[in-house]
């Protein structure tokens, strides 16, 4: 990839973006801004009888609550397992025996390099949550087909969560055959 004339136009608190000119094919360059985010970890609680465990929080960005697997933002040289873990324990209280990787998601390629890597959780213990100051968050339980099925008609839209839905549905039917 040809780039010329790179730079941040704005740093904030969670992002930056970059401003650069990226050469495409024959159709010489064109300016494109991005979203330069650390990327996150996202998880998916597997309870013992195979349901499951969201978070419903309100999501400011889309102006009402979501139904998601508990995630968070990559700490500077945090590993992505590391990071699963502790959102883990800080949004549900739940600690897990054995994760999964579900490999990663890119949330919004057109304009974010944001990649959420993704794992299910197994061997689940229960403790207490540890909400940041920001978050007011409700653990739901549910039954994974019930998720699905939510993912299928919209009351599940959040990406990452579908990804992680999705890719776990996956690896359970890989497992039977």
């Amino acid at each position: 990839m040809n780039i010329r004339n790179s730079s941040t136009v704005f740093n904030g608190l969670v992002f930056n973006i970059e401003q650069l000119e990226v050469e495409i094919g024959q159709l010489g360059f064109h300016t494109f801004q991005i979203i330069r985010h650390p990327g996150g970890s996202g998880v998916l609680p597997v309870h013992d009888d195979g349901s499951i465990s969201l978070i419903r929080q309100l999501r400011p960005a889309v102006g009402v609550p979501l139904l998601e697997i508990p995630a968070g933002r990559l700490s500077p040289g945090e590993p992505p397992l590391e990071c699963a873990c502790r959102e883990l324990l800080e949004e549900t209280g739940i600690t897990a025996s054995d994760f999964f990787p579900l490999g990663k998601v890119y949330s919004s390629p057109g304009v974010f390099d944001e990649a959420v890597h993704l794992f299910a959780a197994c061997g689940l213990s229960q403790g207490d949550a540890e909400p940041e100051d920001d978050e007011e968050i409700e653990v739901i339980r549910l039954p994974f087909e019930e998720a699905l099925s939510m993912a299928a008609d919209g009351r599940i839209s959040d990406a990452k969560t579908l990804t992680a839905l999705l890719r776990w549905q996956l690896t359970l039917r890989n497992q039977r055959t």
